[in-house]
């Protein structure tokens, strides 16, 4: 009973800076071992972080929480700690036998030291499988199984909680599927509505550590394995890091066997009306070529579709399996993400006109926000030169990978 309490009251009190009476959870996060959710400040009401918190055989339980700032936080809790408040310690932590940080912790309450973790070591904690924290004379092992996915779903609870609110808050963990609209999302069309079959897409590797990004409808409706492949390369069993249904965007991981002997860099600076642009993806796989497919146009529009100003409007041709494949500007940078084509169909019955080569992409501004909540250390790149379409290709193939999984076209047929 005593382990249930300290617990609650960690969630509680874990706050950037000690915020104390905060309420909640709201919503919830449950991921292995760890629980947690959205806490407000009871005093305002307004949202205050998220936090998730687990505990361990040596007896302390780690609370890891992200505040409504960014700012991350570690606390380590233990029933038998007796800190002043206001105390300080210095943690030295290292992850799986080699990469090592010292946190500074603050005693917010007499059992429990709270610690601000740097961006670099909120990446590495989420990657790695174990942790020593060395505090003085004593030395505490710490398993870090499930880290990844609960840092993923706790930046998701943040970013969720700000842009609904509080009386929103569901499962963290869990994105709903996105509502349909008039804009057709290119997953192939491999399985007749309500059947299963193998549903293909794009993605393409964004980080040293094997990071894909992916459109977010792309991989809904799997219900098997999600896999990848590099075009004539060995097909690899990809995990779900986080998705983010708002914005249509999914984060892949490669296993750690995995070598990739480039990745994508994204533009560092917003595209113009005008501006050509070369999307490469793996259309109608199974019925066209099973290699890359490259075709160009240009950016005719700054918005999508109802002036959506998180999109581009391109001319570039796209089909379904594009989706979540890379748009790339002259010089070889991504300038957007594949994500849809106008329902030519349905726009003749709206319209009476025949819409013809209305394609959209996911602007980097809303991609570069999710790379950030999800802590990958992706780079970006600054326009320098103008490359052939050949060497934009060539460049891309070594991180534009097919994305495929067993699944149900109910979604598509919605869509």
């Amino acid at each position: 009973m005593w382990l249930k309490s300290l617990i609650v009251a960690s969630l509680l009190q874990v706050g950037i800076a000690g915020v104390a009476n905060a309420a909640g959870p709201f919503g919830s996060v449950n991921i292995g071992n760890w629980i947690g959710g959205a806490f407000s400040n009871d005093q305002t009401g307004a949202f205050s972080h998220c936090a998730a918190t687990t505990p361990y055989a040596n007896g302390v339980i780690l609370v890891v929480s992200q505040n409504a700032a960014g700012t991350w936080s570690l606390a380590f809790a233990n029933p038998s700690y007796r800190f002043n408040k206001g105390e300080n310690a210095a943690i030295d932590v290292t992850f799986d036998g080699k990469e090592q940080a010292r946190l500074y912790a603050t005693a917010y309450q007499s059992n429990m030291l709270t610690a601000i973790m740097p961006l670099n070591v909120v990446r590495t904690f989420q990657k790695a499988s174990l942790m020593v924290a060395t505090a003085g004379r004593a030395v505490l092992n710490f398993d870090l199984t499930s880290t990844g996915p609960v840092i993923a779903a706790l930046a998701n609870c943040v970013s969720k909680v700000k842009a609904d609110g509080l009386d929103k808050a569901g499962d963290f963990a869990k994105v709903a599927a996105k509502p349909a609209v008039a804009g057709d999302k290119q997953g192939a069309p491999s399985a007749k509505p309500g059947r299963t079959g193998t549903l293909t897409g794009t993605g393409f590797v964004v980080s040293p550590n094997g990071h894909i990004v992916t459109n977010s409808h792309v991989i809904d409706s799997c219900t098997g394995d999600i896999k990848g492949n590099l075009a004539g390369e060995a097909t690899m069993v990809l995990r779900v890091v986080s998705s983010d249904a708002t914005n249509d965007l999914a984060l892949l991981q490669a296993p750690a066997t995995a070598v990739f002997k480039d990745f994508a860099k994204i533009r560092d600076r917003s595209m113009h009306s005008g501006d050509p642009v070369v999307a490469i993806g793996f259309p109608l796989h199974g019925y066209l070529s099973s290699d890359l497919t490259v075709t160009t146009g240009i950016v005719s529009s700054l918005s999508g579709f109802r002036n959506h100003t998180g999109r581009l409007q391109i001319s570039a041709a796209v089909q379904a399996g594009n989706s979540g494949g890379p748009l790339f500007d002259l010089s070889g940078q991504v300038a957007g993400i594949v994500v849809a084509k106008l329902n030519a169909l349905r726009m003749i019955k709206e319209t009476g006109q025949l819409t013809e080569n209305i394609n959209f992409a996911i602007k980097t501004g809303a991609l570069r926000v999710f790379l950030d909540n999800s802590v990958v250390p992706y780079q970006t790149a600054e326009p320098k030169g103008d490359l052939k379409t050949a060497d934009i290709a060539a460049n891309a193939r070594a991180y534009t990978m097919l994305i495929s999984c067993t699944g149900t076209e109910q979604a598509d047929a919605k869509r």
